[in-house]
């Protein structure tokens, strides 16, 4: 299970380039927003949106992982087959860090939906003046479409249980936290460390070599 939290930080850390050009401008609109204030006070908005986004990632982790193994388990198998998906899903994931492929992207149509109802009550939320707003804002804003996300909840499938789907993707989101809390020449040098070839190469490397073995771990579960 360390193992497996480790990666979800991995990932949601090195696969928040992505969350910078989705969720980077959004951020920063939304510090305008906040009302003038000390240093201190505006800091912990901004931790409690974080914390809402993260705790909405953590929640829809426990949800998968229950109600996904729930309905698996009716064709028997369950846990194996969702392991085998979860296998795939980690090699894409490794896939995409390395810039090799942006299959991952395309999932974010599947959340359009679910997005075009929620935006509307976040609109109701600004503007962000009170920790309670800030952190619902928050929460609103876990539900916006994103592949790397989707992508990671595919992985919460395989966990089998609600605790195990919660704490994967509160992992995945703690490591997206770096990239959207820093700023100015902050936010640049973790931009300019993450765009190195040798760092996206590595990680990938060792996301897909756990993918694989994943993988192989289901298969020999299913047919031997």
């Amino acid at each position: 299970m360390s193992i497996d939290l480790l990666a979800a930080m991995v990932i949601g850390l090195l696969g928040s380039g992505h969350c910078l050009v989705m969720c980077g401008g959004i951020a920063s609109a939304l510090q305008m927003m906040m009302p003038e204030q000390s240093r201190w006070q505006r800091l912990q908005l901004q931790l409690a949106l974080s914390s809402g986004r993260v705790l909405s990632y953590a929640l829809l982790g426990g949800l998968v992982g229950w109600f996904g193994y729930q309905a698996m388990s009716f064709a028997g198998q369950a846990q194996q087959w969702l392991q085998l998906v979860a296998g795939v899903m980690l090699v894409l994931m490794a896939l995409y860090i390395a810039r090799l492929s942006s299959l991952l992207t395309g999932l974010e149509q599947l959340g359009a939906l679910l997005w075009r109802r929620i935006q509307p009550v976040s609109k109701h939320l600004l503007p962000l003046n009170s920790l309670p707003k800030a952190f619902a804002y928050g929460w609103c804003w876990g539900y916006l479409p994103c592949g790397l996300v989707y992508s990671s909840l595919s992985w919460s499938l395989a966990s089998g249980s609600f605790t195990g789907g919660f704490f994967w993707m509160l992992a995945f989101g703690l490591g997206t936290l770096p990239a959207l809390l820093v700023a100015g020449q902050a936010a640049t040098t973790l931009t300019r460390w993450k765009n190195q070839a040798w760092v996206r190469y590595g990680a990938a490397l060792l996301l897909a070599a756990y993918g694989c073995h994943t993988i192989s771990l289901a298969v020999f579960r299913l047919f031997f």
